[in-house]
């Protein structure tokens, strides 16, 4: 149960990932039967994931994840309008990906503005439309909190740029929104917007940035022009044909949507009948992942304990490497409230039988880890 940081790939990636390096090996740039070959799963990979977000394929650029089209569209964005001003807007809960291009972004000058969350764990429209001014030239904000769930307003970010009339444009992060929430960034005004593979069950290593039409960015690398020359190299066509056939083998939206809602009010249902436990979570978060605090108890504690019964949870984003949720601490939460966090995220193979595992490795944690400290 910790989707949220990366899921098992499922059958039909695998198969197309094996037929890729065994059968269908050519280099997707070459000419002949074998080039064209791997070039046209290339295509059909692109297709597949431009249908489920409703755009067109040739708007998607494939990168080796997450953190690299993160890292490509907030720098490449930066750098081709840096003469049109020097604002950066973002929030202080975003993945390490997002926050780590902004710290170099201050140091190269850029005035950067982290709008901080309330207890629901979202910004909110109205200090979006005071951060945002003439000067702003991107704002960088995730579609979902990877800790808390909580889903963040795009669409105020929109209405934020048009009425300060500001030359920005506007990056999501949709790395744990992608083939969970109908994304459909047109119609949500996103010029930018990044989704990886290996959420959705795919191998680890592929991800892509969504750039809209005549939206205009740097690339950070140089080479032999793939990916319309900005992701040069030889494409990675194993894992770009298993992130379609993923994607082709992802359940319907709605249908997977109402069955997380069914494990998430039971989970909770479970949690609300103990003693000593805090919701992070709020009801309105996407109900694939729940945040709790075991009250008097570290999270690295519970974690090792829960993993010993054969129950994976995490106590915040993987990518933290087990430090303190800023996420949390943004929040306003309490330290002791932040240490002892628990993150649970659900796929479609979980079951209720996997949340009696976790809910009574809880139980039995919290009765013999406080009686080991006292």
């Amino acid at each position: 149960m910790d989707n949220s940081a990366t899921t098992r790939v499922c059958p039909e990636a695998a198969a197309k990932v094996m037929e890729m390096m065994t059968e269908k090996f050519g280099n997707p740039s070459s000419l002949h039967s074998k080039g064209l070959e791997a070039e046209n799963e290339i295509k059909s990979a692109r297709q597949a994931i431009a249908s489920l977000l409703g755009v067109q394929a040739r708007e998607l650029t494939f990168t080796s994840g997450g953190t690299e089209a993160n890292n490509l569209a907030i720098l490449g964005a930066v750098k081709a309008r840096k003469r049109m001003g020097s604002r950066i807007v973002t929030t202080a809960i975003e993945h390490p990906s997002v926050l780590g291009p902004m710290a170099e972004l201050e140091k190269q000058g850029f005035e950067v503005v982290y709008l901080k969350p309330g207890e629901d764990g979202k910004v909110t429209e109205e200090a979006l439309l005071e951060a945002v001014d003439g000067n702003t030239i991107l704002i960088s904000m995730m579609c979902v909190n990877n800790e808390t769930g909580a889903v963040q307003p795009v669409e105020a970010a929109r209405r934020a740029i048009k009425r300060s009339k500001a030359p920005a444009l506007l990056h999501v992060d949709a790395v744990q929104a992608f083939g969970k929430l109908p994304l459909k960034p047109i119609r949500m005004g996103v010029d930018m917007m990044t989704v990886s593979g290996h959420k959705v069950h795919a191998p680890k290593g592929i991800g892509a940035l969504y750039l809209a039409r005549g939206v205009r960015i740097l690339p950070r690398t140089f080479g032999g022009g793939q990916e319309q020359n900005l992701r040069p190299g030889t494409e990675c066509a194993p894992l770009i044909a298993g992130f379609g056939a993923a994607v082709r083998a992802l359940p319907a939206l709605e249908e997977t949507l109402a069955r997380m809602e069914g494990l998430r009010a039971y989970l909770l249902e479970r949690l609300n009948a103990m003693e000593g436990i805090t919701l992070n979570s709020r009801a309105d978060g996407l109900p694939y992942l729940v945040n709790f605090s075991v009250d008097g108890i570290r999270s690295e504690t519970m974690l090792h304990h829960l993993a010993s019964r054969g129950v994976y949870v995490s106590g915040g984003s993987a990518c933290a490497k087990g430090k303190s949720s800023h996420v949390l601490e943004a929040m306003g939460f309490a330290h002791s409230r932040v240490v002892s966090a628990i993150r649970v995220s659900f796929c479609r193979e979980n079951t209720k039988q996997d949340i009696d595992a976790l809910v009574d490795g809880i139980a039995e944690g919290m009765d013999t880890l406080a009686k080991a400290r006292r």
